[in-house]
């Protein structure tokens, strides 16, 4: 019932729309000027009574369905498609997974601090500047029981790998980046080095 109602007052306000439209101005010069200021009071429209206003959703447009339930797909999530005619309800589809974690790498990757452990299990501080030294970086241990890596003073990264220096040039340790710890070995013994943070 308040369908019509509003529909009626729409007819209504659109026939007062019109009947302004057919005033005196459309007549041309001539009838304006014998309308007077009384006429224009004589010809105005009274207002509509207004009434309740209510809201209420809308059909689905023709040819269209409706969803099963009437609710709008969940936010964040695909519908999964349903052949027409089927009684299956639509399920929402979990999102993809996301992606695994960037681990940084390169030469500002391995910058810090680091805890060194040989093959025979002693652990010590090995620390990678961004400082330069000539055309390598500074370097420092701190309490390493092996004499190679007690030597450090300088580091570098060519072609993903981390070279660590002895004072005059020696190279003490190769390591290679795996995920957040360099792996590798001493160049003098071969034996097993590996540097966590």
């Amino acid at each position: 019932m308040p369908r019509q109602l509003l529909s009626s007052l729409a007819v209504a306000a659109l026939t007062v729309s019109l009947a302004a439209c057919g005033t005196s101005r459309f007549d041309g010069p001539r009838a304006r000027a014998s309308v007077g200021p009384q006429a224009a009071l004589e010809s105005t429209v009274p207002a509509v009574p207004s009434g309740a206003v209510t809201a209420a959703p809308l059909a689905p447009p023709p040819g269209a369905t409706a969803a099963p339930d009437g609710l709008p797909p969940p936010v964040g999530g695909e519908v999964a498609a349903v052949a027409p005619g089927s009684n299956v309800i639509a399920e929402p589809v979990a999102p993809p997974p996301p992606p695994p974690p960037v681990v940084a790498s390169g030469r500002s990757a391995v910058v810090g601090s680091w805890t060194a452990r040989d093959a025979s299990g002693a652990s010590c501080k090995v620390s990678l500047s961004s400082a330069p030294a000539l055309d390598l970086y500074k370097a420092s241990a701190a309490a390493c029981a092996n004499k190679d890596l007690a030597k450090v003073t300088a580091w570098d990264y060519r072609d993903g790998e981390v070279y660590l220096y002895q004072a005059g040039g020696t190279v003490a340790a190769r390591l290679r980046q795996g995920g957040g710890a360099l792996d590798g070995a001493l160049t003098k013994s071969g034996a097993s080095l590996a540097l966590v943070r």
